[in-house]
Formats: C-alpha cells, sequence, structure tokens
C-alpha cells in the first residue's frame, strides 16, 4: 500500500498528514479541535479531505485518547471526550471514502517510534509516553499487543500506591499520579512552599507562588540548576524507572522508549530514570538489562504511527 493519512487529535487541534512507506510526512493540515464530540468528527474529515488533496490516499488511521476495541472501530470511552462506544471508524468512512482504522493515540505512537523511530532494529520494545498523564504501548514479537479486548497497556493506572492520590480514572494510587507532567509540578510546588530558599530560579520564573508554577517552568529552571525544580525531576523520574523495572518483570523488552513532553528535556530526566530502573530491576545484576531510550519522533509519532497502521489494514 502507498500513501495513507494518519490524524492525531490533540486538545487544541485535530492534525493530518500524508505519510509514505518511509514514514515521511508529505503534507499536513491542521485545524482546531472543536468542543462537542460531532464536531470534532467534521473535523477530522475535513483535515483529512484537505491533507489528502492531490494525493493518492489508500486509507486512514486515527490516533484516539481513550479505549479503542478489538476491532478498531469503536471508542468505547475517551477521558476528554464525550464519547461513549463511539463508532468513530464507521462515521468517519462514510464522509471520507477510506478505509479507517482507529487506534488508542498512545499506541500509534508506540508503533510509529517503533517502526520509524528509536525501536528500529528491535523486535521487542515497551514505550511510555510521559505527558500531562502517562501513556504507553506494547509491541511484542514484531507486532502491537492490544489485548483481547483492544485495551492493553493503560500503564498509566497500574496502581502503584494502595490509596494512594486520587485519580481522574478515579482510582487512587495511579502510576500517572506520580510520573507525569502533572506529578512533575505538583512537586514543584510542594518543594518551593517548603524551601523557597531553593527555588528562587523556578519562582521567578512564574508569579512569584508556589501555585504560579507550571511544567515550562520547572524545566526551564532546571537547566539553570535551580535546586527544587531538580529535585523535581530526580523524583518524577524516581517513580518513572521503579514501574519500568515493573514493567520488564512482565515483558522483558530489549528496549524501553520514553517519549512525551517531559522526556523532551533528554538526559536531565533521562539519566536518573535509567538509574532508578537499574536501582529497582529484580535480579539486576545478574540478567541483561533492557535499554532505556529516547523517543526520535516526537509529536510527530502518534501521527505516523496511525498512518502505518491504517497501511497494513
Amino acid at each position: 500500500m502507498g500513501l495513507t493519512i494518519g490524524v492525531d487529535i490533540g486538545g487544541t487541534k485535530i492534525a493530518a498528514g500524508v505519510v509514505d512507506e518511509e514514514g515521511t510526512i508529505l503534507d499536513t493540515h491542521k485545524v482546531p479541535t472543536p468542543s462537542t464530540p460531532e464536531g470534532i468528527v467534521d473535523a477530522i474529515c475535513a483535515a483529512v479531505s484537505a491533507a489528502g488533496k492531490g494525493h493518492d490516499i489508500e486509507a486512514v488511521g486515527i490516533g484516539a485518547a481513550g479505549y479503542v476495541d478489538d476491532k478498531r472501530a469503536t471508542v468505547l470511552f475517551a477521558p476528554n471526550i464525550d464519547w461513549r462506544h463511539e463508532p468513530l471508524k464507521d462515521k468517519v468512512e462514510q464522509r471520507v471514502g477510506l478505509p479507517v482504522v482507529v487506534e488508542n493515540d498512545a499506541n500509534a505512537a508506540a508503533w510509529g517510534e517503533y517502526r520509524f523511530g528509536a525501536g528500529q532494529g528491535h523486535d521487542d520494545v515497551i514505550c511510555i509516553t510521559l505527558g500531562t498523564g502517562l501513556g504507553g504501548g506494547i509491541i511484542i514479537g514484531n507486532k502491537l499487543r492490544r489485548g483481547r479486548f483492544g485495551v492493553a497497556a493503560e500503564f498509566g493506572h497500574i496502581r502503584v500506591v494502595p490509596d494512594g492520590l486520587l485519580c481522574g480514572c478515579g482510582s487512587q494510587g495511579c502510576w500517572e499520579q506520580y510520573a507525569s507532567g502533572r506529578a512533575l509540578v505538583r512537586y514543584a510546588r510542594q518543594r518551593a512552599n517548603a524551601t523557597p530558599e531553593n527555588a528562587r530560579i523556578l519562582l521567578a520564573l512564574g508569579d512569584g507562588t508556589p501555585d504560579g508554577i507550571q511544567g515550562k517552568h520547572v524545566s526551564d529552571a532546571a537547566r539553570q540548576g535551580d535546586k527544587v525544580a531538580v529535585d523535581s525531576f530526580r523524583e518524577l523520574a524516581r517513580w518513572a524507572g521503579a514501574g519500568l523495572a515493573d514493567l520488564a518483570s512482565l515483558f522483558d523488552p530489549s528496549a524501553f522508549i520514553v517519549g512525551g513532553g517531559v522526556s523532551d528535556e533528554g538526559d536531565l530526566v533521562l539519566d536518573p530514570i535509567r538509574k532508578s530502573f537499574r536501582r529497582w530491576l529484580v535480579g539486576g545484576r545478574y540478567r541483561p538489562h533492557a535499554q532505556v531510550l529516547a523517543a526520535q519522533l516526537g509529536g510527530k509519532a502518534g501521527l505516523v504511527g496511525a498512518a502505518d497502521l491504517a497501511r497494513q489494514g
């Protein structure tokens, strides 16, 4: 199969891109993300039509944040869109006249990294995305593993602290409450409140108060050596690395790929994640260690991965 279109549904924009067999994006079109479920379907179709103009498109892949059924057709539940058993595949196919595959956005990003990014050369890869929350994807034996009902790899909602922090999913102690962009900001605010003398750079980047600290402030301050910001990254990395050690016990991959906005800080966060992973890996002194790699495709991974999954049908 030749050219396909990948669609990435973001909180503020929907991006559609024409992708070739090498994972190269040839053309893109972006539209604002509407506020209603039906508006989002309209926007997806408009973006696909605009991006595909002048190209011979054979299929469309859509990355959606939510639980997608085993047939890759229906969004069973989307936390940020009012989709409940939404027949997204059928609705878009009827409008654009092309075969459509719907996939969880983290799965799509994992597949993109496996095929065209940091996962090349590996048969068994586990991907995690450290963004606002924590998502992931499983590739074992060169295949994307979705589980019997299509909703595997929701790593962010593994409970790591019994009766811990309340999560947006309704449970308590989920991994993403301790290893995510939200967690990073919480750590920084707590530390800045307790020891403001160690957070002078960090506080100055915001409005001068702990509550004014945002994720970009923590990153900027850490690069300038602010103690609270650096310690906050280390705390996030401690939880992230410990979680990877648990996943190694489950899947034994040759590589972990760490993506998402938090990972954009490179070795500032990846080095302490690697250290924590080695610390908590059971039998680590006697067994091979998976590599912990930085994602390479950045924000393009989901779009490219969705397009490639559509190519495979």
